[in-house]
């Protein structure tokens, strides 16, 4: 194997592992985030970030983020809908 060859094999190692770290990270926050919504936390939120972590590297990610996003999107204006004021008793 020549030099150029060799690095051809160390970039594709290295693109790997970071692959294989973005994964880690991502998939570990996504699964923070879905135990936080059986217990106390932000769940959606902690969602949404690690969407966006594995995002970085993966397109599937990628269109679940953009869904999720316009869900919380939506559910944000149904809150803010349903939200009534009440009149001040003074």
């Amino acid at each position: 194997m020549g030099v150029g060859k060799w690095a051809l094999v160390l970039r594709f190692i290295l693109h790997q592992s970071f692959r294989l770290s973005v994964a880690t990270v991502g998939f570990t926050v996504l699964g923070a985030g879905f135990v936080m919504l059986v217990t106390p936390g932000p769940g959606l939120l902690v969602i949404i970030a690690g969407l966006a972590i594995l995002a970085h590297e993966f397109t599937w990610a990628q269109r679940a983020l953009e869904q999720a996003r316009e869900r919380a999107t939506r559910a944000r204006e149904a809150a803010s809908r349903r939200t009534v004021r009440r009149p001040d008793s003074r």
